[in-house]
């Protein structure tokens, strides 16, 4: 069982913002299913000014997203955040001045004491680098139980921009779920999303922050793969031992010949390894060449690391 709370709030009063809304809905819609249309997450959408967001309310569907046993639970906020000698804080639509929102070291701390299996936790709001730390009893050391992963828009005392009718972080990071941060296997995990979005921000302005306490992880959803399956465990059928190269020679181009209907099946699977970035030609640029002047072609550094884990029965 995965469940998710994914919340967006627009309407502040006196300091609205625009994309928050959207970004919530749009997360939901790739979280929801895989790539090919199995279901992947359960999702709970709580957005203003569709729903009254109070502090009570947000705190009660905290606590109910992780209060109860579940195989992975991911939270999700696009709104305000602030920050002051306490730490970090995610801002609801009735703050007042001397309370805010919900206090981070609040949701940090219902998050460690979850029974849930995985907790996964993205903050897309101004300060969110605050989330994990403890200001007022640790000198702001990070306090993560196992199991529980979060990446934050920004720095503790950065802004989250808004950019083009959403947030910059939730856009890149419905990007990473939809198949940016997939590998050759289409699975997306918390670490790929922090790399993918890691990537494309650039160093000037907000930076994301990536904190976790993990022993493996967990896919978060599961993109179009790259190669089949079926394919890649023909690698070790092809190369014995992932030093050994695999000879060619005219009779695997199909342009050649004679032609070969065996050779040239075998070509067809060696060029889509190819093009998944495993194979590659030995002493030639290209397969084509390489087939037709008799050369080999051997597996990459990539490649190689595929073939011990089809070779232990890992996929």
């Amino acid at each position: 069982m995965r469940r998710a709370l994914i919340v967006g709030i627009d309407e502040y009063p006196n300091c609205p913002l625009y994309g928050c809304v959207n970004d919530a809905k749009k997360i939901v819609k790739v979280l929801s299913r895989n790539y090919d249309g199995t279901l992947n997450f359960q999702c709970e959408l709580l957005t203003a000014p569709s729903n009254r967001i109070t502090r009570p309310i947000l705190r009660h569907k905290i606590s109910e997203l992780f209060k109860n046993p579940a195989d992975m639970a991911f939270l999700h906020f696009s709104g305000h955040g602030t920050l002051n000698g306490l730490g970090g804080y995610l801002v609801t639509p009735d703050y007042c001045e001397y309370d805010v929102g919900i206090p981070m070291t609040e949701v940090l701390a219902i998050a460690n004491e979850s029974p849930v299996g995985e907790i996964f936790i993205t903050l897309d709001c101004c300060h969110s680098g605050a989330f994990g730390t403890t200001p007022e009893i640790s000198n702001n050391k990070i306090i993560l139980s196992e199991s529980i992963s979060v990446i934050t828009a920004t720095r503790s005392g950065q802004e989250a921009l808004e950019e083009d009718g959403g947030g910059v972080f939730t856009s890149l990071l419905i990007e990473a779920l939809e198949s940016g941060a997939s590998g050759l296997l289409g699975e997306v995990s918390a670490a790929s999303i922090y790399a993918y979005i890691d990537n494309a921000m650039g160093a000037w302005n907000q930076r994301p922050l990536f904190k976790s306490n993990v022993s493996r992880f967990t896919k978060i959803r599961v993109a179009a793969p790259k190669i089949k399956i079926d394919l890649l465990r023909k690698i070790t059928q092809y190369f014995p031992l992932p030093a050994e190269s695999f000879a060619l020679s005219p009779e695997y181009e199909p342009e050649a010949e004679p032609h070969d209907e065996n050779k040239e099946a075998i070509f067809r699977d060696l060029l889509k390894l190819r093009y998944s970035g495993l194979v590659e030609p030995f002493g030639e640029e290209h397969m084509y060449h390489a087939a037709i002047n008799s050369k080999a072609c051997v597996l990459t550094s990539f490649g190689k690391y595929y073939w011990r884990l089809v070779s232990e029965n890992k996929i």
